[in-house]
This record gives C-alpha cells, sequence and structure tokens, in this order.
C-alpha cells in the first residue's frame, strides 16, 4: 500500500492542484496497464474522523483523528507488487507526482 501523507491546512489552490491530478491520473493509467494498480482513495480532512476506543468495556466514541499532528493519511493507492523494489519505485514516482511523503508498507491478505 502506498500512503500519502498530507499536511494540516486547506485544498492547495487549482493552478497547483490541477496539475498534480493530472500527472497523477497518468501514473495511476499506467498502473493499470501493467497490472499493477488495485484501488486507490482519497481521505477527507481529519476534523471529519470519529474515533472508537474500548475502555473498560464500553466503546468511547470521540471526534477528530486518532493521532495529534501536523501530517495525516490524505489518500493511498493499493498496487501489485512482485517484491519491495518494485514497490518502491512505484512509491518514489507517486512522491514526486504528488510532491507529499508516502509510504510503502506491505499488506496482509485475507483474514489476520
Amino acid at each position: 500500500m502506498l500512503s500519502i501523507y498530507q499536511p494540516d491546512g486547506g485544498t492547495p489552490a487549482p493552478e497547483v492542484l490541477e496539475p498534480i491530478m493530472r500527472e497523477l491520473d497518468a501514473l495511476n493509467t499506467e498502473m493499470r496497464a501493467v497490472g499493477a494498480w488495485v484501488f486507490a482513495g482519497g481521505m477527507h480532512e481529519p476534523s471529519t474522523a470519529t474515533v472508537l476506543r474500548l475502555k473498560d468495556d464500553e466503546v468511547l466514541v470521540t471526534d477528530g483523528p486518532f493521532t495529534e499532528g501536523r501530517e495525516h493519511l490524505g489518500g493511498f493507492t493499493v498496487i501489485r507488487a512482485a517484491d519491495l523494489d518494485e514497490a518502491l519505485e512505484w512509491g518514489r514516482r507517486l512522491a514526486r507526482v504528488v510532491t507529499l511523503p508516502v509510504e510503502v508498507r506491505p499488506m496482509r491478505y485475507g483474514s489476520c
């Protein structure tokens, strides 16, 4: 999974965001063409999060993100890769396109 970390703050201006989205679409198209792309999604602002936490046999509900920080998960892409090197190369390309930090992490399939 290629996770994109986004700084707190508003959405970039259209003149900044539009070229990034075009390049991202091109990269996703390339990933689909070679069978690497599985699915992707973008996240709403961290302030829209609701956290559920078990405490003393009760599930507490709180507003806001789970962690306090200046960067939050902004989106992700799930890919198929033969090995870590291939996944890192897709991650490098994604980081160049979105200009944000990208975490590459293997996923477990099926039940854990």
